[in-house]
C-alpha cells in the first residue's frame, strides 16, 4: 500500500522527483528493457507510471539526473518514438521499447532474448554472465566490450532466431558505453563496478555507494568517441578469433 501511494504521488507531482525519491513500479506502471530509463522512472525524473513520455520530458530527465546534453537527449527521443506503433505519435511509453527488433535486440546485457520470453524484466542469469567480464573493481571500455561480445556469442549459440540489425548493433554499442561513461567518468572511460552492478540489479541510482551526478556535461562527442573505441576493440577481437580459428586443426571435418 505504501509503495502504491508513493508511486501515485510521484506520478502526479513531478516536484517530488529526484535523487532522494525512489519507489519500485506499481501494479499499473510499465517499464522498459532499458535499466537506465526504468531507473529514471523509479526516481520520478520520468513519469513513474512510465507512460506517455514526451520529447521535453525525456531531454529534461536525462539532463537533470545524468547531466546529458538536452540536444543529445532529444536525439535519443527520436529513436524511442519509433517504438510506439501508433501513427504520428508524439510520445512513447517505456513498454513500447520492448517491441522486438526496433531498438530492443537480442544479446541484451541484462534481459532474455525475445525467443525465450519476456524482454522487459531483469534476468539475473543473463546479467551474471555480463558482470563476469568485469574483472576488477573498476570497469573500463575493454571489459565492457568483452562482456558485450560474450553476450553475443551466447545468444548466437542458444537462440535459433538470433538477429542483431544494424540499428540494434549501434544501440548495443551505445548501451555498453553508457553504463561506463555516464555512470562513471567520461574522461577516464571507467566506472566503479559496485555502482554499475547495483544500478543494473536494483534500477536505482547508487547514491548510497557514493555515486553523484557528474559535474561535466555528457555530449554527443563523448558518446561517439567511446562508441568508436568499443567498435575498434570489437573488430580487433573478431579478427583475432578468426585468425585463431584458421590455425586450429580441422580433424574429423571432411566437407560433407
Amino acid at each position: 500500500m505504501k509503495v502504491a501511494f508513493l508511486s501515485a504521488l510521484v506520478a502526479v507531482n513531478p516536484a517530488m522527483a529526484g535523487f532522494d525519491t525512489w519507489s519500485p513500479p506499481g501494479p499499473y506502471d510499465v517499464r522498459a528493457p532499458c535499466p537506465m530509463l526504468n531507473t529514471l522512472a523509479n526516481h520520478g525524473f520520468l513519469p513513474h507510471d512510465g507512460k506517455d513520455i514526451s520529447r521535453e520530458v525525456t531531454a529534461n530527465a536525462l539532463f537533470d539526473a545524468l547531466n546529458i546534453n538536452k540536444t543529445l537527449g532529444s536525439f535519443l527521443f527520436d529513436f524511442a518514438i519509433k517504438t510506439n506503433p501508433k501513427p504520428n505519435a508524439t510520445a512513447f511509453s517505456l513498454n513500447d521499447l520492448g517491441n522486438h527488433n526496433v531498438l530492443e535486440h537480442d544479446a541484451s546485457l541484462s534481459r532474455s532474448d525475445a525467443y525465450f520470453g519476456n524482454v522487459l524484466t531483469f534476468n539475473q542469469s543473463v546479467f551474471d554472465e555480463t558482470r563476469s567480464y568485469w574483472t576488477s573493481e573498476t570497469i573500463d571500455i575493454q571489459m565492457a566490450a568483452n562482456a558485450r561480445m560474450a553476450r553475443i556469442r551466447t545468444s548466437k549459440a542458444t537462440n535459433p532466431t538470433y538477429k542483431l540489425s544494424e540499428l540494434g548493433t549501434a544501440f548495443s554499442f551505445g548501451e555498453s558505453v553508457a553504463y561506463v561513461v555516464v555512470l562513471g567518468n567520461k574522461n577516464s572511460g571507467t566506472a566503479n563496478r559496485s555502482w554499475v552492478e547495483y544500478f543494473f540489479e536494483h534500477e536505482q541510482l547508487p547514491l548510497h555507494l557514493g555515486w553523484r551526478r557528474s559535474a561535466e556535461l555528457f555530449e554527443a562527442i563523448d558518446l561517439n568517441r567511446y562508441t568508436d573505441e568499443m567498435e575498434n576493440l570489437t573488430n580487433v577481437a573478431v579478427q583475432e578469433a578468426a585468425r585463431a580459428a584458421s590455425r586450429a586443426p580441422r580433424g574429423g571435418h571432411f566437407g560433407w
